[in-house]
């Protein structure tokens, strides 16, 4: 049965490593149907706007989508940084980001840690002021009228909103989620000892939210002490949830630790919309010179097959990047470290792991 699937190509290395995954997830299930929309540089080139109202409907229509990154602004000013201005437009507020160790890489052994991360306050929120700005000035008199504070006229100012409507969903998902995937325990990350309205309402409310969950081991920690038991014992966290920012840093540290960005895939969640992204960016200084590494949108799209159902076809795309990983006989540049193996491009890397699903699927 053919399943339609919304793809971003994206920006820079976007359409490269995309392109390899489609070639993949072909070779794992050949009745994908793929509706291809331009988004970010592309898309304002021959539309005018970076977040064509297109390509939104083509989401809203299929419910699934693949996207390549995306520069981080487009230079409408009325869009901010794309990536968030997507997720608001497509009502996202969730993004999972699991990261696991490989045999045969240099990454740590034992990890297995999935982080969840809000997308829709904190300082995703975007309210920011310019110093010297009306606003900003405006905003510092309101603050000193209430507060008591006098601000320093050469102050900027970011709004760091967290509501409890907002925590209370997502909190609510990740621990429907965890329970769901058989996952043992969810930890919340915070800095409420500092920031005590802000962090401590989303600390309360994961309290509150943890409590209805019992069959979930339930763990609050620190942000500062968490990186700290991480860097000594990346094997330890399982689920790991926090606001916007505290997310982003989690992440990209976890990814670090268990093999790089390159391997490290992802998905935004909103209300019966899935939009499946790696972690990492565009990279343009390697953009069309067929040298990244796929794997992390490869692994992207096999998330993407497990949440449709085909776990068959994802089963065997694991399988096949795992056994790739660990001959290490013909690697990408960032997988190579120092291990004595041939340096092969994006395309190369993709055949690789398509010849292997093939030889899976064979009788």
């Amino acid at each position: 049965m053919s399943r339609t699937i919304t793809l971003f190509p994206g920006d820079g290395i976007g359409p490269e490593v995309t392109s390899a995954t489609r070639r993949v997830l072909d070779a794992a299930l050949p009745s994908i149907n793929w509706d291809v929309q331009e988004l970010g540089a592309s898309a304002l080139a021959s539309q005018g706007t970076a977040i064509p109202e297109g390509a939104l409907a083509s989401v809203k229509k299929s419910r699934v989508a693949l996207k390549g990154p995306l520069a981080s602004s487009s230079g409408q000013s009325t869009l901010g940084p794309l990536n968030i201005a997507l997720r608001k437009g497509l009502g996202l507020f969730a993004q999972m980001r699991p990261v696991r160790s490989w045999p045969g890489l240099q990454g740590m052994a034992g990890i297995d840690i999935v982080v969840a991360r809000e997308l829709t306050e904190d300082f995703a929120s975007g309210i920011e002021f310019d110093r010297g700005t009306d606003p900003c000035l405006a905003m510092m008199a309101s603050i000193e009228s209430v507060s008591g504070r006098h601000l320093d006229e050469t102050t900027a100012l970011t709004v760091r909103p967290v509501s409890e409507t907002a925590t209370r969903r997502f909190v609510e998902f990740v621990l429907a989620w965890a329970e769901h995937q058989g996952r043992r325990c969810v930890t919340v990350v915070h800095k409420a000892t500092v920031l005590r309205a802000t962090d401590g309402l989303f600390l309360d409310v994961s309290r509150e939210v943890a409590a209805a969950h019992p069959a979930i081991e339930f763990h609050e920690r620190l942000v500062d002490a968490f990186c700290a038991d991480l860097i000594r014992d990346p094997a330890a966290p399982d689920v790991v949830m926090a606001p916007f920012l505290y997310g982003d840093i989690l992440s990209d540290i976890t990814a670090a630790l268990s093999g790089g960005l390159g391997l490290a895939p992802g998905v935004n969640y909103g209300d019966n919309i899935a939009l499946f992204e790696a972690a990492h960016g565009c990279v343009p200084k390697r953009a069309g010179k067929d040298e990244v590494n796929p794997m992390a949108t490869v692994l992207t799209g096999a998330m993407m097959l497990r949440h449709l159902g085909e776990h068959d076809a994802a089963n065997q795309i694991i399988a096949a990047v795992g056994a790739v990983l660990a001959g290490g006989d013909g690697l990408t540049y960032d997988l190579r470290a120092n291990r004595a193996t041939t340096v092969i491009g994006t395309a190369a890397l993709a055949d690789r792991v398509v010849e292997e699903i093939l030889r899976i699927r064979r009788p």
